[in-house]
């Protein structure tokens, strides 16, 4: 069982907006840099919580404060007589020490007797906290605290989630709000409704799928296009991962490639050649045949990609219902792509083309009820996508998710991860199981649910929502 958060003890702070400290009481929050200012907060800590609140008999350490990956901030006062002395800080540590679940905790907040008030110490402590916690990768920031500081943190944002006693005393549990999921989504693909108006791109029971069928036949198209910034910064992997991109859109469709036509743009012939060298290694990797295209010289940098494939029963996004489980088959080889740390993973370009092609059928193999592909919204965002295309929203448990070891949870669950798929099965249906021998075998980690949007369960039972209604917009497919 993880245990529960040491409380968020605040200082003495008034109600209000506190003044602009004067020069005389300037400071500065920042990382403890060494012992010294560790010792010093530690002991503020004591006079703060043992002798004058009397919180705890004697010390008020606990098992976090051995955490190894604790950190420990610190104001500093700046100027004045007691310049370089530390009159405040708080402690930061992982809500499940370690483990990296994107979860982080605030504790121990203390700021000497004599900057309290309308200083902005604690203010200042409590911001610098949320700060360092999102730039950790956090998506969960958790702290307890005593129930007449409520009214400051609510000013600051943080969000009242319950209650529960610390020391024999009642406090309420607070939450930073990190819409780092949600920024993603409305970034990338909730615009798409709007733009697509009218359209109904796929048809009736493909809408918001990545690869559509093609009317009276058994042939399937994909289309996708690069970031001409990453096309004029990595040319050989924009082309690569151009061909990737289409690949694994019809791979969630259960189907395979035929052949490929590219439209390119670039400045100059020597440019566009790096280009289509990269087109080129993945088109023979997957085996996909250059059917054509068409290339513009002397323009800035741009690229996209279009394929078509061929399927007997193509798995559309939309043909699960409530109750359904979800499973992520993701590739956990490789590393991040240089560069692009945290926000691309490189499993294809190490595999041989008879492993690409090997996890690429695993959609057609399997035949779930419903696929969709890990794409630039991220594994929790193309969850979404998948449980609106149902009518539906999801829940995905944290612990349940594979990932690789070098891969931190926040940056995995919305990085590209090379090849990934969700799909959607049903729970009583045992001729779907899931083969633990292939490359990316299938790990269940959610299901499909009433509602909309999509929540994350961490290990202590706690619900968050990180998707907050439609994903895309398109409807129903």
């Amino acid at each position: 069982m993880i245990p529960a958060p040491s409380g968020l003890l605040t200082d003495q702070l008034l109600a209000g907006h506190p003044a602009r400290p004067t020069m005389a009481h300037a400071f500065t929050v920042r990382e403890a840099r060494n012992g010294h200012e560790v010792g010093a907060y530690e002991r503020l800590r004591r006079d703060v919580f043992v002798r004058e609140q009397g919180l705890f008999d004697g010390s008020d350490r606990d098992d976090l404060d051995d955490a190894h990956e604790r950190i420990v901030l610190v104001a500093v006062a700046a100027g004045g007589t007691d310049d370089g002395t530390v009159i405040g800080g708080v402690r930061l540590t992982p809500g499940a020490p370690g483990l990296d679940l994107a979860w982080w905790t605030g504790s121990r907040l203390a700021v000497s007797e004599g900057r309290r008030g309308t200083r902005h110490v604690g203010a200042a402590l409590i911001e610098e906290a949320c700060r360092r916690a999102v730039a950790k990768g956090a998506l969960r920031f958790d702290a307890t605290v005593q129930l007449a500081r409520v009214p400051l943190f609510e000013r600051l944002g943080w969000r009242r989630v319950g209650a529960t006693v610390v020391a024999g005393q009642p406090h309420a549990r607070m939450r930073w709000p990190i819409a780092r999921v949600q920024q993603l989504v409305d970034a990338t693909k909730a615009p798409l409704g709007e733009v697509l108006d009218g359209l109904a791109p796929g048809g009736a029971g493909w809408v918001g799928d990545d690869a559509a069928p093609v009317p009276g036949s058994d042939l399937l198209a994909a289309c996708d296009g690069i970031l001409p910034a990453m096309v004029a910064r990595d040319p050989w992997w924009a082309g690569w991962c151009s061909v990737l991109v289409n690949a694994n859109d019809l791979a969630a469709k259960g189907a395979a490639p035929l052949g490929l036509l590219d439209a390119l743009a670039g400045p100059t012939a020597s440019f566009a050649k790096r280009v289509m060298g990269g087109i080129r290694s993945a088109a023979g990797a997957w085996g996909v045949p250059v059917l054509g295209g068409h290339t513009t010289l002397g323009v800035p940098a741009s690229l996209s990609v279009s394929m078509l494939g061929r399927a007997e029963r193509p798995v559309p996004a939309g043909g699960a219902r409530v109750g359904d489980t979800l499973e992520i088959a993701a590739d956990l080889t490789g590393s991040w792509r240089p560069g692009y740390e945290g926000r691309q993973w490189d499993s294809t370009t190490a595999r041989s083309g008879e492993e690409l092609r090997h996890l690429h059928a695993t959609v057609a193999r399997r035949q779930p009820k419903a696929a969709k592909d890990i794409s630039m919204a991220g594994l929790l965002g193309t969850v979404g996508m998948l449980a609106e295309a149902n009518g539906c929203g999801a829940r995905i448990d944290l612990t349940a998710v594979p990932r690789p070891a070098e891969a931190g949870a926040a940056d995995w669950l919305t990085c590209f991860p090379g090849f990934g798929m969700v799909v959607a099965v049903d729970p009583h249906d045992r001729s779907t199981g899931a083969d633990r021998s292939e490359p990316a075998p299938p790990a269940s980690c959610g299901q499909l649910r009433p509602g909309s949007g999509v929540d994350l369960r961490w290990p202590d039972g706690e619900i968050i929502r990180v998707v907050d209604g439609a994903t895309t917009n398109l409807g129903v497919a």
